[in-house]
């Protein structure tokens, strides 16, 4: 209580006394100029000494309570005189130390330990992370289609695991083995082992992952497996390692078990078990639906012809939900602009892409299911087309029904029965302009084949009015002016159609064929270059370049053309023919004979190769090998005596009169009133001294003078009836070319494929009459045939609309 002093009443004590007071040795803003204070920091002036400590002989432990004293400081160093003081400063600094808070007096920091690579942790850590970026490379190269450089990176990815495990094991680390990288190092060599079809290995590799138990669900990878024996068309196998991996996969893996139920299905149909495969398939439609299940369903009930249970499974089809946005999503609002932005932005990414990919996908399943059950599933394909379009109608897919009932007219057109395909197709007359546009298409197409041109321009006009953009109504419509030989307006449709579709091929065709005609054949080189550039293999093209270089005067390059379009139609006899012709015209006798006789081989048929062949054993002495084609030429015109009288000329020239001499009477006996055939009789006869010389003598001067009564009676108007029939003939002869180029050369194509075959003919040619007028070798020689004169007539195949399963021809 001594110690106690009471404050006096009188005595108030003010809580806020000394509150705005201020101590001018805290202001800093002056210390720059403070000279005692820039010395005392620049030098040790001002540095007080340490407060000298005698530390205690025994620290006291703590106080009664047990309690560690706060202020015991270690090592002699003096305890702060509060507990919280400035950064760097310390009681215990030594007197003539440099003030350094932030230790800049040490130095620079020592640098990093460096690492050592020999030690055999670093030596494994460093070769796993070589298996790892192997085995990135592989699967690299295999993005790339280097199955080879991928599969060799996969097996040195493989020896270099192995002798981490080993290292491992040296090292006594092998409960560290890492067994995820040994999982993938495996898995990525019997993936590249199957994808270079090395079947063995890659099942053997799977084999080893799966037999060891410390890779967890390992056993899906037997799906992997039966797809290997599924390759190898191993069946039973596949189904049975299919079943083993349906079997090691829970039920909350639904859509992978989906997915392998659909494999076995598809097994099941390779080998011919539809009862089984219709069990799969069933199940899948029940659980969950998909479009290929559905389709592949439908497939089964045809296999074994069970009519309603198609009916029902058509159904189901086209009920499948597709998981899509409709596409009224797409369709901007005009009073939203940024909601604009947005549909444009999304309107053809990679998501919309996909949708418009599945639903197409969808309408092809649908609309093939339909095509081949319609006749199976009722009395007639037309009934049958009638309950799928119904079906359809009544569906989301509403928009097939119009696309089915055209496939029902192409399906009467390709059983002949035209007025079936017209009446169907005149019924979209009236429809919306697309369908419209397509019916009245392909009823053009077909007026055009039957020839009714006239009808064939209307529709197409039609075809045009419900859609200007219609290329294939502008190519049909550019055929009917083609035909009237309108060839600039022609033109005009042709381009209009690349300007709307500049793939159309046909167009481009037909147009390089209107330049052709109309003679601006640089142009039309232009058109069948590009052509060639979008149908690299398409032989009529190659052709038509060859015919316009040689129009060109260009033979090199038409043989060059040719040469590659052998290599397309290597049994074209044809094209083999035209080649020998070009090098005859060339001079290249040898190279012309090789194709000559080429052709022979693949058509012995045609007159003009058998002339050329039998003309040259001529020219080169060998006439008994000539005989035979001459002989092939009288099987092929029996009543064409010239045919006969080279085979016996041809044994005459290699010595065998005898049996040339029974070749004339041969002759004699068929054609008694060939006057040339009785010369050679009467030469022969007289030479080998035989005594139907008289005969022969005989009748040659009663044929001649009935000859020469023919002549008298017609030579008072011979020479101008000759001069009419000549003037005639030439008229006539430029006439028929071109009626003959126009119906058979240049003839539009009513081929239901969009170009002609590889395999048909490329130009027909004139049948050129063989100049017979040869004699006897002691009077004046036989003529070799003028091949270097001989031309042909170009057959220009013209290119049509095909009238395939689509609604519009591509």
């Amino acid at each position: 209580m001594d110690n106690v002093h009471l404050v006096p009443e009188e005595e108030e004590d003010d809580l806020y006394t000394g509150y705005n007071d201020y101590n001018l040795t805290f202001d800093g803003e002056d210390l720059h100029n403070d000279e005692g204070f820039q010395q005392a920091v620049r030098t040790s002036h001002g540095r007080r000494p340490p407060v000298s400590y005698i530390a205690p002989s025994r620290m006291p432990v703590g106080t009664a309570m047990g309690r560690p004293m706060t202020g015991a400081v270690q090592d002699g160093a003096a305890r702060p005189m509060t507990a919280v003081r400035a950064a760097g400063y310390s009681s215990s600094i030594a007197r003539g130390s440099v003030f350094d808070p932030l230790g800049q007096s040490k130095g620079p920091a020592p640098p990093l330990e460096t690492r050592n690579e020999d030690t055999p942790e670093e030596k494994i850590k460093i070769l796993e992370k070589k298996v790892n970026d192997l085995i990135e490379e592989s699967c690299l190269a295999h993005a790339r289609g280097d199955l080879q450089l991928s599969l060799e990176k996969a097996k040195e990815a493989g020896r270099k695991e192995r002798a981490l495990v080993r290292q491992r094991e040296q090292t006594g680390t092998a409960d560290h083995i890492n067994l995820d990288l040994t999982y993938s190092v495996l898995f990525n060599l019997a993936n590249q082992y199957a994808n270079n079809d090395m079947y063995t290995e890659a099942l053997n590799t799977y084999q080893v992952i799966v037999k060891n138990k410390m890779f967890s669900n390992a056993g899906r990878l037997k799906v992997n497996m039966a797809n290997i024996y599924f390759k190898q068309k191993n069946y039973t196998k596949a189904i049975k390692f299919y079943r083993m991996a349906l079997d090691q996969i829970s039920n909350a893996h639904n859509a992978m078990r989906i997915k392998i139920m659909q494999n076995i299905g598809v097994v099941f149909i390779h080998m011919g078990q539809y009862s089984d495969a219709i069990t799969s398939f069933e199940y899948i439609m029940s659980e969950s639906p998909n479009i290929k299940t559905g389709f592949n369903l439908i497939l089964c009930y045809y296999a074994i012809g069970d009519r309603e249970r198609m009916k029902k499974a058509f159904q189901k089809l086209i009920c499948v939900p597709l998981g899509i946005d409709d596409d009224d999503k797409y369709i901007p609002p005009n009073d939203d602009p940024h909601a604009n932005m947005v549909i444009e932005a999304i309107k053809n990414d990679k998501l919309h892409q996909m949708e418009r990919e599945r639903k197409a996908l969808a309408e092809k399943y649908i609309m093939t299911s339909a095509k081949f059950i319609a006749p199976a599933i009722e009395s007639s394909f037309a009934a049958g087309f009638d309950w799928c379009v119904d079906m359809v109608k009544g569906s989301q897919y509403v928009e097939l029904a119009n696309d089915l009932e055209i496939n029902k007219a192409i399906t009467y057109l390709r059983q002949r029965d035209f007025r079936q395909a017209v009446e169907t197709l005149k019924m979209f007359e009236k429809k919306d302009s697309r369908v419209k546009s397509a019916a009245a298409t392909n009823l053009s197409f077909l007026y055009f084949l039957e020839k009714d041109y006239d009808q064939a321009d209307r529709y197409a006009e039609l075809a045009m009015s419900a859609d200007r953009y219609n290329p294939a109504a502008l190519v049909n419509k550019g055929n009917t002016e083609f035909v009237k030989e309108d060839y600039e307006k022609a033109a005009e449709f042709y381009k209009e159609a690349l300007h709307n579709d500049s793939s159309c091929t046909e167009a481009l065709y037909n147009l390089g064929l209107t330049y052709k005609r109309l003679g601006r054949l640089e142009e039309a080189l232009d058109c069948f270059l590009k052509l060639h550039a979008i149908l690299r293999n398409s032989a009529q093209v190659m052709y038509q370049l060859s015919n316009l270089y040689e129009m060109l005067e260009d033979p090199h390059q038409a043989i060059e053309w040719l040469m590659q379009l052998t290599s397309v139609t290597p049994t074209d006899a044809q094209v083999l023919a035209k080649l020998g012709d070009l090098y005859d015209n060339e001079g290249d006798k040898s190279q012309a004979f090789q194709y000559y006789y080429e052709s022979y081989r693949y058509f012995p048929s045609n007159i003009s190769v058998i002339e050329w062949l039998g003309a040259y054993y001529i020219d080169t002495q060998f006439c008994e090998k000539a005989i035979q084609y001459f002989e092939r030429a009288t099987l092929i015109q029996p009543t064409q005596v010239k045919w006969q009288l080279m085979v016996a000329s041809c044994y005459r020239r290699s010595g065998n009169y005898q049996k040339a001499l029974e070749t004339y009477k041969d002759i004699h006996r068929k054609f008694p009133e060939n006057v040339e055939c009785l010369r050679f009789l009467v030469r022969l006869c007289t030479d080998m001294g035989l005594k139907e010389v008289q005969d022969y003598a005989t009748k040659l001067k009663k044929v001649e003078k009935m000859k020469e009564i023919r002549e008298q009676r017609v030579r008072s108007g011979r020479d101008s009836s000759a001069r009419g029939r000549r003037e005639g003939s030439a008229g006539s002869g430029d006439g028929q070319s071109n009626h003959g180029t126009s119906a058979k050369g240049e003839r539009l194509s009513v081929k239901l494929k969009t170009l002609p075959g590889s395999n048909e003919p490329y130009e027909a040619s004139t049948q050129q009459e063989i100049d017979a007028s040869y004699v006897d070798p002691l009077g004046p020689q036989m003529q070799r045939p003028k091949t270097a004169a001989r031309k042909r007539t170009e057959e220009d195949e013209f290119a049509d609309e095909e009238l395939g399963d689509d609604l519009l021809p591509e």
